[in-house]
C-alpha cells in the first residue's frame, strides 16, 4: 500500500459505499435512486484521487456534500446525513496533510458554514440536531488534528531527506576536491621529476659535446650518466602517470566541457530537483567563445547549487543572459529565505570564491549579495574579448 497509496484510497472508497448503501437501504428513504448514487459518486469516488489531485478531488467532495443539502432533505430520519459524508473528513485530512494548513483553513470555513446550514435545516428534534452538530465538530476536529500530525512527520521526513541529500553531494564534493588535490601534487611531482632529469641531461650533454675529443673517457660517463638519468625519469613518469591514470577506462567520460548552449539542460535538471527555474536567454549564445561560454555555465550552476542549499523550500530562480555587442550579462536570483550569514556558514563561501575567480580570470565582474525584496542574486559581467 505505501508502493501503490492508490490501492488503499481504494479500499477506503469501497468501504464507504457498501456501508453506505447499507445503510441507505435500511433508512427506507424516499429520494430517488438515482439521485442518491450521483451525490454518492460525487463524495466516494473522489476519495480514489485525493493523494494525485489533494485539492480539486476534496472540493468535489465538498460540492458532492453541498448537493446532498438540497436534495437529502427528506430522508425518513428526518435528517440529512448518510455515512458517505465521512469523505468529508478525509478530504479536510488530505487537504491539510498534501497541500498545506492556509488551504486547509478554508477548506474548514467551508465544511462550518455548511454544518451552520445543516442545522438550521427544520427538524423534529432540536436537541437531535445539536448532539450531531457536535459529533461532526469531533470528527472534523480530529481530522484536523491528524492532518497536522501526520503533515508535520511528512515535513519533517522531506527536510531530512534534503539534508541528507546535500550531506551526500557535499561528501562527493570533497572527495572530488581531495582527489584533484591530490592529482595537483602529483602533477608538482611530476614537473619536479621531469625538469631535473631534463636539466641534469641538458648539463651532461654539454659536458660530452666538450671532452668527446679531449677526454674520451669522461664523455663516454657523462653519456651514460644521460642514459642513467633518462632512464630514472622514464620510471618515475610512469609511476606518477600510473597513479592518475584511471584504474576502470570504461568509465571515462570524453564529453566535451559544457558551454552556455547547455544552460537549458542545467535549467531542466535542476526542476527535476524540485527548483523551479525559469530561463531566459538573449542573443546566440552558442555563438560564444569556448571559454566564455564555459564560465557563464559553472557560474549559473554554482548560483543554482547554492540557491538549492540554503534558499530553502518552496523557492523558485530566475535565471538571465544577455549576450550584448561587447559582453555578457549573467544574473541569478532566488526567492528564498536565505541569509549571507547562511551561506557563508555552511559553505564557507567556497562557492562565491569560485566564482569571483572565475569572473576575474574572464576579465569581468561578479556581485552576490541579498535581494531587496527577499532571496539572493549573483550578477557577472563578462567582456566578449577580455583585457
Amino acid at each position: 500500500m505505501r508502493a501503490h497509496p492508490a490501492f488503499g484510497d481504494s479500499l477506503m472508497a469501497g468501504l464507504l459505499l457498501v456501508f453506505d448503501m447499507v445503510a441507505l437501504a435500511t433508512d427506507g428513504a424516499r429520494v430517488p435512486g438515482s439521485t442518491l448514487l450521483f451525490v454518492g459518486a460525487m463524495l466516494i469516488v473522489p476519495v480514489v484521487f485525493r493523494r494525485r489531485y489533494p485539492l480539486g478531488a476534496s472540493y468535489v467532495i465538498l460540492f458532492g456534500g453541498a448537493v446532498q443539502l438540497v436534495t437529502h432533505g427528506n430522508l425518513e430520519s428526518g435528517l440529512p446525513f448518510r455515512l458517505a459524508d465521512f469523505s468529508l473528513a478525509i478530504a479536510l485530512y488530505t487537504v491539510v496533510v498534501y497541500v498545506g494548513r492556509r488551504q486547509g483553513l478554508l477548506y474548514a470555513i467551508w465544511l462550518a458554514i455548511g454544518t451552520f446550514v445543516w442545522a438550521l435545516w427544520p427538524m423534529e428534534a432540536t436537541g437531535a440536531a445539536a448532539f450531531m452538530v457536535f459529533v461532526i465538530a469531533v470528527v472534523f476536529g480530529f481530522s484536523w488534528a491528524m492532518g497536522e500530525f501526520v503533515g508535520a512527520r511528512r515535513a519533517y521526513h522531506w527536510e531530512l531527506e534534503q539534508r541528507l541529500k546535500l550531506l551526500e553531494t557535499e561528501r562527493d564534493q570533497q572527495a572530488r576536491i581531495a582527489v584533484g588535490e591530490e592529482r595537483s601534487r602529483i602533477a608538482r611531482e611530476l614537473h619536479d621529476v621531469v625538469a631535473h632529469a631534463v636539466s641534469v641531461m641538458v648539463v651532461q650533454a654539454d659536458g660530452a659535446s666538450y671532452a668527446i675529443k679531449t677526454n674520451p673517457d669522461l664523455a663516454e660517463a657523462a653519456v651514460r650518466t644521460i642514459a642513467d638519468t633518462g632512464r630514472q625519469a622514464l620510471t618515475e613518469l610512469r609511476r606518477l602517470l600510473g597513479v592518475l591514470r584511471s584504474e576502470d577506462q570504461s568509465g571515462t567520460q570524453w564529453m566535451p566541457q559544457p558551454g552556455a548552449g547547455d544552460l537549458r539542460e542545467l535549467a531542466e535538471n535542476c526542476r527535476a530537483t524540485g527548483l523551479p527555474v525559469r530561463l531566459e536567454t538573449d542573443g546566440d549564445l552558442d555563438a560564444l567563445p569556448a571559454g566564455l561560454g564555459l564560465g557563464v555555465y559553472r557560474i549559473v550552476q554554482e548560483a543554482l547549487t547554492n540557491t538549492l542549499k540554503h534558499a530553502g523550500a518552496g523557492a523558485s530562480a530566475t535565471v538571465r543572459v544577455t549576450q550584448a555587442a561587447d559582453q555578457v550579462e549573467v544574473e541569478v536570483a532566488d526567492d528564498g529565505f536565505g541569509t549571507p550569514h547562511d551561506l557563508v556558514a555552511v559553505s564557507g563561501g567556497n562557492g562565491l570564491i569560485g566564482m569571483r575567480e572565475r569572473a576575474g580570470v574572464l576579465g569581468g565582474s561578479l556581485e552576490a549579495g541579498p535581494n531587496p525584496g527577499g532571496g539572493w542574486r549573483v550578477r557577472a559581467v563578462l567582456p566578449l574579448v577580455p583585457s
